[in-house]
């Protein structure tokens, strides 16, 4: 959710860089889609004091597959259930307010940003569940709020369908950025594109008004040098950032475990720096991937 401070920020590097690659290069012509209605909505609600539990569900039940998505969640095996769901606002009682905006935030964004490549195919499944990894991450650690880190987890990689629909040879910029190992992801596609998925997706936050710790976390989510960057401690937003580009690729590994894919050069590099910027050691990420297990395996069958 965006906070107050967020919505008044002064102009930061990033809002620079990013004015910057809109106006020149190869992104001016990218179409960065539009924040859903719905979703603006949502989020109004959610901002208030104390949101009404009715006035989500009467969001949920705009749109006939977001509602029949919810209920699909709610009658999955991890919630485990005798009695089927069958409304949106027994879904909605069942879930919580927090737990059914998360879903709605993720089927809406994933409705607005197609994804039709086979390269993509389980594209969002992976994304949920990196947004629920960095949510787990950030309530076992206090520092950064479980809802920020969960959208920051559900955005990190939004740039790449963008650039297979807009960007001519992607897709093949895709497949070498995935098997190389001699430089990171954004390296190759810079190398091809002088641009990368990451600039796209801190555009697509930004412009959908996210928090601002969340877009400049997406912009740098490849870039560790960050977590080293002493001059991040003077600025509190880039501080959380910091920390959410730490949760992010402990995220990633845990989904990697998961799903049985091959870890990417990232963790090996730069594992034991986000691990010791969180403060944390191997076994607690262990205990980690045991926890989220479940969630993980409800993503495929919601």
């Amino acid at each position: 959710m965006q906070s107050k401070a967020a919505q008044g920020s002064t102009p930061t590097d990033t809002d620079r860089e990013l004015d910057r690659a809109l106006a020149s290069g190869p992104l001016r012509d990218i179409v960065i889609p539009p924040c859903p209605e719905l979703l603006i909505a949502l989020r109004r609600e959610m901002d208030k004091e104390d949101p009404d539990p009715q006035a989500i569900a009467d969001i949920a039940g705009r749109d006939v597959a977001m509602a029949a998505s919810l209920i699909r969640t709610a009658n999955s095996p991890y919630y485990a259930r005798s009695r089927p769901v069958t409304s949106v606002n027994e879904a909605l009682s069942l879930l919580g307010l927090r737990m059914t905006e998360k879903l709605l935030t993720a089927f809406l964004t994933r409705n607005s940003i197609r994804v039709s490549s086979p390269l993509l195919e389980h594209f969002w499944d992976t994304s949920t569940r990196r947004a629920l990894a960095m949510a787990h991450i950030a309530r076992q650690l206090y520092g950064v709020e479980p809802d920020l880190a969960y959208t920051c987890g559900l955005f990190c990689h939004v740039g790449i369908p963008i650039l297979m629909q807009g960007v001519r040879g992607y897709a093949g910029t895709l497949t070498e950025a995935l098997a190389r190992q001699d430089r990171s992801f954004t390296e190759t596609e810079n190398a091809a594109h002088k641009t990368d998925h990451a600039v796209v997706g801190a555009l697509v936050a930004r412009t959908w008004r996210l928090p601002t710790p969340i877009y400049q976390a997406v912009r740098v989510h490849h870039d560790f040098t960050v977590l080293q960057d002493k001059a991040v401690l003077a600025e509190v937003r880039m501080l959380v950032a910091m920390g959410l580009v730490a949760m992010g690729l402990v995220a990633e590994h845990l989904v990697a475990q998961h799903e049985g894919v091959e870890e990417h050069r990232e963790w090996a590099l730069y594992g034991p720096a986000c691990l010791a910027c969180l403060a944390v050691d191997g076994t607690e990420v262990e205990d980690w991937l045991d926890a989220l297990h479940p969630q993980f395996d409800a993503v495929a069958l919601g």
